[in-house]
């Protein structure tokens, strides 16, 4: 009896074949096909009258590779199998049907008898979606490792079910680690940790686990090979089953070290003095408003140094800024060295810095005590020399002190007690220090009371002119000194002595300055073609703050020509003061003056730093002898020599000799006999506002063609 084909099988049992969820093909050795059921007719979209009888590759059934060329021959499903005689399992194959392929899943048995293969059965199952899914996968992963392979995020993925862990290449060559060196565990990263992190992100992940959040993410520091610590960023996911246990963990480590050596450069441009090292005004700022918390809260008193360099500014004018900035990082690094590590320490500006001193003692007294030990040892470590190649340079500074404890108050008004307080210090001597008290304070308010006040004035008129006379050796009027009083109320006339101090400290002596100025050369303008006051020249004080203003000369020529003032009847009085820094500048402006037809008297000559330089550099032409001088004429045994000097070097000079303070007539005479040119003082005139100053001097010379006797 003969064996039953699989094909007489199948035929007898259509319904079962056709309802298969696999197309099933049957070859006959020579490569027809004698079977194929309904699935495989619409896997391979032919019909039946086309497949059978057909052979391999023939009849539109042609089996492609992934990309697109024919599969050959010897490779096959049905060659495969009757070549070797075994079975085929999970071949992947595809078929063109229409403009698109399909993918198949092959498996191939032979049916044998005695006398070998008889047939090939092949099964085909449709798996175009699982390749569609597993080439649109392996795509991601390809992406996913171009991306990974050109950042700096290291992969890691913990198993939380089984304890796998899984590190990335990336993770180990961040770490400069193997991944045989006893680190490829669960808790390696942990055993890596900075001990300082641990403690947190122990309970982070503690909260994070049994929580429903999925993404996470978080700062800590991971123990490099060579020994410092790589500040990473984890971000992760936490995977979890139905029931919202964590069943996984996987992320990624970013290595922070450039963004936070960046951030620390941010900071320190922020908040360090790129000259010294200090910490600067916006730091300090900042952190003594959180000292002035912490004191509120403990209790304690604290307490404000506010340094200031003594004479800075020499240092700076005769060794140039290139040494002045030495100085400074050279007073930084002793400050460093004088004070706690804890204590703040920043560089104001310029020559000043602070110190804040904290956790003091709880009685005003015991802290006092404490600060003024550590100002003095400040003070100390300041004064010693500087060393500047091959010179020496000593320096001391004043120190002002600011207590605080738990009472209210502002950064800025600490600030303010501190400066005071140094302030006091340099009006006590310097190289000291002085703790601020309430009585500053009041004075300080009273100042500014009182600058406000003359501000207000100018603006009002306030400020009026006066003129002492000046008067020849024979008599007769030919010059006088502008001076300014201060018309406050209808009773009180103040002097110069009072508010000049405080007008050149505010820097209100420019308006005041200009406006004399110009009242002065109104007067002139005014005197022209008079026919009494019209030889008479004035002569004006001239701050030092004036002089050093590089548009003085443009001040002074501008009120000349709004006035029609003439030029060659002005004296500019300066004193020796203008000449101690910046000469070169102060004699450009001179000069630029003095060829526009201004003069220039020296005053109060010999009570200064007196230097016959000044005579020969600067275009001077006269001098003020001192009123301490003229005083002592005849008393002292000193005064007389010095005043016949005076006088003598003047005509040596072709100066004219202007002697102040004549108050009695042995001291006219006695001036007269050694030759000064003119005389100003109490016995030949007193300052007398402007308009009367004219209706007298008229009056004594319309009547008579020479002079009137000088009162």
């Amino acid at each position: 009896m003969q064996p039953t084909s699989s094909a007489e099988v199948l035929n007898r049992l259509p319904a079962f074949h056709d309802n298969l969820p696999a197309g099933v093909i049957v070859y006959a050795t020579d490569g027809r096909i004698v079977f194929a059921n309904r699935q495989a007719q619409d896997l391979l979209g032919l019909v039946d009258d086309r497949l059978l009888g057909a052979a391999t590759g023939t009849s539109g059934l042609a089996f492609v590779r992934e990309d697109g060329s024919p599969l050959p021959p010897d490779e096959l499903p049905f060659n495969i199998v009757l070549r070797t005689g075994c079975k085929l399992a999970e071949l992947v194959a595809g078929v063109r049907v229409g403009a698109s392929t399909r993918w198949l899943l092959c498996h191939a048995y032979p049916e044998c008898d005695a006398a070998g293969v008889q047939q090939v059965v092949l099964f085909l199952t449709d798996c175009t979606a699982l390749k569609a899914a597993q080439q649109s996968l392996e795509k991601s992963e390809e992406r996913l490792r171009l991306v990974l392979k050109g950042s700096t995020d290291a992969p890691w993925d913990w198993d939380l079910v089984s304890g796998e862990v899984y590190y990335s290449e990336r993770w180990w060559n961040m770490l400069g680690y193997r991944g045989d060196e006893g680190y490829d565990t669960p808790d390696g990263w942990q055993r890596l940790m900075h001990p300082d992190d641990a403690p947190t992100v122990a309970a982070y992940i503690d909260e994070l686990l049994p929580s429903s959040r999925e993404g996470f993410s978080l700062e800590f520091r991971l123990r490099h090979r060579d020994g410092h610590h790589v500040p990473v960023l984890v971000r992760g996911y936490v995977s979890r089953d139905a029931g919202g246990r964590a069943i996984r963990i996987s992320g990624v480590n970013t290595d922070l070290t450039e963004r936070k050596q960046l951030e620390r450069h941010i900071h320190e441009l922020a908040y360090c003095d790129h000259l010294t090292g200090l910490r600067n005004r916006r730091f300090l700022i900042e952190e003594l408003d959180h000292v002035l918390t912490r004191g509120r809260r403990s209790g304690h008193y604290g307490a404000l140094l506010y340094l200031d360099l003594d004479n800075f500014k020499q240092l700076n004018d005769t060794m140039g800024h290139d040494t002045g900035d030495q100085l400074l990082r050279q007073v930084a690094l002793r400050l460093r060295r004088a004070v706690r590590q804890s204590d703040v320490l920043a560089r104001l500006g310029g020559d000043e810095f602070v110190v804040v001193l904290e956790d003091l003692d709880t009685s005003l007294h015991g802290a006092a005590s404490e600060v003024e030990r550590v100002a003095v040892k400040l003070l100390a470590a300041l004064a010693l020399p500087y060393q500047f190649a091959s010179s020496l340079f000593k320096s001391s500074a004043s120190i002002g002190i600011a207590l605080f404890d738990g009472a209210p108050t502002s950064v800025e008004t600490l600030l303010k007690q501190a400066d005071l307080a140094m302030y006091r210090a340099k009006a006590d001597g310097r190289n000291g220090a002085r703790f601020f008290d309430r009585g500053m304070q009041d004075a300080v308010e009273r100042r500014a009371d009182f600058e406000a006040a003359m501000v207000s004035g100018l603006s009002s008129g306030e400020f009026r002119l006066f003129c002492q006379p000046q008067f020849d050796r024979h008599g007769r009027l030919v010059g006088a000194e502008v001076l300014v009083r201060w018309q406050r109320g209808e009773d009180e006339l103040i002097g110069p002595d009072h508010f000049i101090g405080f007008a050149e400290e505010s820097g209100f002596i420019l308006p005041l300055g200009e406006q004399v100025l110009r009242e002065s050369c109104e007067t002139l303008a005014r005197w022209r073609d008079d026919p009494v006051l019209g030889g008479v020249k004035l002569a004006v004080n001239v701050s030092v703050h004036q002089m050093r203003d590089p548009g003085f000369p443009m001040v002074v020529e501008r009120i000349l020509q709004c006035t029609g003032a003439p030029a060659n009847r002005l004296y500019l009085e300066l004193t020796e003061s203008v000449f101690a820094a910046d000469m070169e500048e102060i004699g450009a402006r001179m000069h630029v003056l003095r060829a526009r037809g201004v003069f220039f008297s020296l005053d109060d000559f010999g009570t200064g730093y007196s230097s016959l330089a000044y005579l020969s550099r600067f275009p001077l032409a006269a001098l003020k002898i001192d009123r301490s001088f003229v005083r002592d004429v005849g008393v002292a045994r000193d005064a007389t020599p010095i005043v016949e000097a005076i006088i003598a070097l003047g005509h040596k000079l072709k100066l004219e000799i202007v002697a102040e303070g004549v108050e009695h007539e042995a001291q006219r005479k006695f001036l007269i006999r050694r030759g000064c040119s003119s005389l100003q003082g109490y016995l030949l005139g007193y300052p007398l506002p402007m308009a009367e100053f004219e209706r007298v001097h008229r009056g004594k010379w319309s009547s008579r063609n020479g002079p009137a006797a000088p009162c």
